[in-house]
């Protein structure tokens, strides 16, 4: 023994340096962390602070091209319109080449949002030919508008546009006893122009018409004042400057002074969607998410706890640990935190156990097998033979992450972001500080003399149950091949019979949310509806007393309608989610979709042939189709709405549940390096019984989460926590009973007349037991 000190003590030197560096590095990532969510808050979206949303689309005209510099010039007039609303942190950014994202925070009214920021504000000044009987009295050259008390005017072609506009501001005058007014300044050329139109109106006798000049706004008179008495014929009003006057209040004078300030958009604008989300909703949505994750975190922890002992305990700090990175660079990077984002972190929080459990059940093979002298370095050993398993389960995640982040929009984009930033922090929280924890508590005296408090000197029940039995359960891989089969047209049929209930995003209308004072049945809304003129009404109820109705587009006159229709039913309603999607953005928003599930398998499919090989890749992406059809069929089958939510879901759920197939063909390929003597179906078989305490602990982590999340959030996330709990259960059971079949049989068709299928029976090789480690050389 003494011989045998002195070459080990390099290596224990080696080994401490390397986990204070560990443990630096983990100090330095918790101290900014701490630092950054100390400073900067992580700014909420419209769906948790309340607000209104719309996203406009510039659109060419004969003279003018809706490309990316005219959206870019749009997009500074429209800023100066929000500026003059006085909503507090707006936020307005390009979107492609031709679309403009507004925010406002705090704005309940989003038809007179939409109306300010959609108007063209084309200012004209015309003289006044005289009255007309009605519209259609125009001559050539003429128009005929209605002024303010709806008399109709005959026009002369503008004298004036917006162009000549220098500046407007709203002005209250009360000694004049005008009032509220609106102040205009031309410019040089403006000025000569205004002194020259007044001029000619003020030759004729005051009550005259034709003594009016007319201000139009997006063909309408705002304003059609008498040039004053004092005024006289010929000379004009000089100066440059005029005054706007009329019934205004405040709002009203303040607004016009914005529009004709503003100046012309240099293109039309398109309301294309439009969302308005209470502050009511938000707080319940943070309440929601708040209480998800509290339970979702202390049930997980509780769980890896008593499967884990101490090692449990210290993931469960270092899940802490997590839950502060991740808020911190959430706040770092500016991100802004929606509802799916809310539920992303919640379901991060799952996927950052996975990680832990990995490590845990390597070091507990490597103490099985009693190849490490002690437990410090059956963690170190645990960790190195986890890494490749972790690193590629992350990385198919963060592939789904950065699809959502570029192909999805609004709310769904910020949900990619947050997942993104989830995983990277679970990595760091595991391969770091865990790391640290667990090897610093590894070395102290009173554990080393109690290893069974670490929860990983045993294999587990689980472990210990397969090795006793020690089932083949890749006996006849066709058979499970034919049982996924038949889940597949089972559950796929449900498209076909049923048909998928698309949300308006991918169909484009309008979804209004209401709070009622009491419960209102949807057929008795439905019915209602129907009779006041919305017979194809969608309506689903969300809540004890929330109402939920998706129609076509409405007029602002027919939304009134549908809100005192329920109103009547409801003893009161409150609207509490406004959304509206133009058909055009619906159907860009079914291709994008069907674009990202096509380069989510895609991705899928490169990556794992690069990372093992084509067979494992194939095997990996057809089990991942196997529940892409089986989760959009379930919900099918259950009605439930195909949204943009749902999106997040499915795209989640291929990142989500690839991981136990990459799990699982880690394994594979490490037991082929081991040992290629044993016919690959065992191998295959070995693989699964050694990794399957993993897959179970992991699932039961991410199902605590979702369950918490289904049960105490509302709305849409709970068909979010639906579709994902329902992905979770199908990717567990399509990694063991689909992949693996698929890639036995792909090996042995590979294999061909050369040596024969590899599992055929009564061909016998030398195994891996279940829970072993072989680590003989390979031949």
């Amino acid at each position: 023994m003494k011989r045998s000190r002195p070459p080990s003590r390099p290596r224990t030197r080696s080994r401490s340096r390397s986990l204070n560096v560990r443990a630096l590095v983990a100090l330095a990532v918790m101290a900014a962390s701490v630092a950054i969510a100390l400073t900067l808050p992580v700014r909420l979206g419209l769906d948790l602070r309340g607000g209104t949303q719309i996203v406009l689309e510039t659109r060419s005209t004969e003279t003018t091209e809706a490309d990316r510099e005219a959206t870019d010039r749009t997009v500074e007039v429209l800023r100066g319109r929000i500026d003059a609303l006085g909503v507090a942190e707006p936020t307005i950014v390009r979107s492609g080449e031709n679309r403009v994202v507004v925010e406002l925070p705090g704005v309940q009214d989003p038809e007179q949002a939409a109306d300010v920021l959609g108007r063209t504000a084309q200012l004209t000044v015309h003289p006044v030919l005289g009255a007309a009987e009605n519209a259609t009295g125009a001559g050539d050259g003429e128009r005929v508008v209605p002024d303010e008390s709806g008399q109709y005017l005959r026009l002369k072609d503008a004298a004036l546009t917006g162009q000549d506009v220098k500046d407007a501001d709203a002005r209250f005058d009360q000694q004049s006893g005008t009032g509220w007014h609106v102040t205009v300044d031309f410019e040089d050329a403006g000025g000569d122009r205004w002194a020259r139109v007044t001029g000619e109106a003020a030759c004729h006798p005051a009550g005259d018409a034709q003594r009016r000049v007319a201000i139009v706004l997006d063909d309408k008179i705002i304003s059609s004042p008498q040039v004053d008495p004092s005024v006289a014929c010929g000379a004009g009003i000089t100066g440059g400057s005029t005054q706007i006057t009329g019934s205004f209040d405040d709002a009203e004078a303040r607004e016009l002074a914005l529009l004709v300030k503003g100046g012309a958009l240099p293109v039309p604008v398109e309301t294309i969607e439009q969302r308005t989300i209470g502050a009511t909703l938000g707080e319940e949505a943070i309440s929601a998410g708040a209480w998800a994750a509290v339970v979702g975190t202390a049930l997980t922890a509780l769980f890896i706890v008593v499967v884990y002992r101490l090692m449990g305990a210290l993931a469960t700090v270092a899940l802490l640990c997590y839950g502060l990175i991740s808020y911190a660079a959430l706040a770092a990077v500016g991100a802004t935190l929606t509802l799916p984002g809310l539920a992303g972190f919640v379901l991060s929080i799952g996927m950052a156990v996975d990680a832990n459990v990995l490590v845990f059940e390597r070091a507990r093979e490597e103490q099985a097998a009693r190849t490490r002298p002690s437990t410090r370095s059956a963690l170190t050993a645990g960790f190195r033979s986890a890494f490749s398993a972790i690193a590629d389960s992350n990385i198919t995640t963060l592939i789904a992450a950065a699809l959502l982040f570029f192909l999805a929009s609004g709310p769904v984009k910020g949900f990619g972001v947050t997942l993104g930033i989830g995983v990277l922090a679970s990595m760091v929280s595991a391969l770091v500080i865990t790391r640290v924890l667990a090897g610093f508590t590894a070395g102290r005296p009173a554990v080393l003399r109690r290893p069974r408090v670490t929860g990983i000197s045993s294999t587990g029940p689980v472990r210990d149950a397969l090795v006793r039995r020690d089932p083949f359960l890749m006996r006849r891989p066709r058979r499970l091949l034919a049982a996924s089969l038949v889940v597949l047209v089972v559950a796929g049929s449900g498209i076909l019979v049923r048909g998928l209930d698309f949300g308006i995003e991918f169909t484009g209308g309008r979804l209004v949310e209401y709070s009622t004072a009491t419960r209102v049945d949807p057929d008795r809304a439905r019915d209602a509806l129907a009779d006041a003129g919305f017979p194809r009404a969608v309506v689903q109820s969300s809540g004890d007393s929330d109402l939920a109705v998706r129609t076509g587009e409405l007029t602002d006159a027919e939304a009134a309608t549908v809100t005192r229709t329920v109103a009547d039913l409801g003893g009161g309603a409150e609207r509490v989610r406004d959304e509206l999607i133009g058909p055009s953005l619906g159907e860009e928003l079914r291709r994008d979709a069907l674009i990202a599930l096509a380069l989510a398998l895609a991705a899928q499919l490169a990556y794992l042939a690069a990372r093992f090989r084509l067979l494992f890749g194939t095997a990996a992406v057809g089990a991942l189709a196997h529940d892409v059809v089986v989760l959009v069929g379930v919900f099918a089958w259950l009605g439930k709405p195909v949204d943009g939510v749902f999106l997040a879901a499915l795209l989640t759920v291929i990142g989500y549940s690839v991981n136990d197939s990459v799990v699982l063909f880690d394994r594979v390929r490490e037991l082929l390096g081991q040992n290629r003597r044993t016919p690959f179906d065992r191998l295959t078989n070995d693989a699964i019984l050694q990794t399957l305490p993993r897959t179970v602990n992991t699932g039961m982590g991410a199902v605590l989460v979702l369950a918490s999340l289904a049960l105490l959030a509302d709305g849409s996330l709970t068909d979010f926590a639906l579709a994902l709990l329902i992905g979770v259960a199908v990717g567990t059971y399509s990694s063991v009973f689909t992949a693996s079949p698929l890639a036995i049989e792909l090996h042995g068709r590979d294999a061909g007349s050369r040596s024969g299928r590899s599992g055929e029976p009564g061909r016998r090789g030398k195994r891996v037991p279940a829970g072993r480690t072989e680590r003989q050389e390979v031949p």
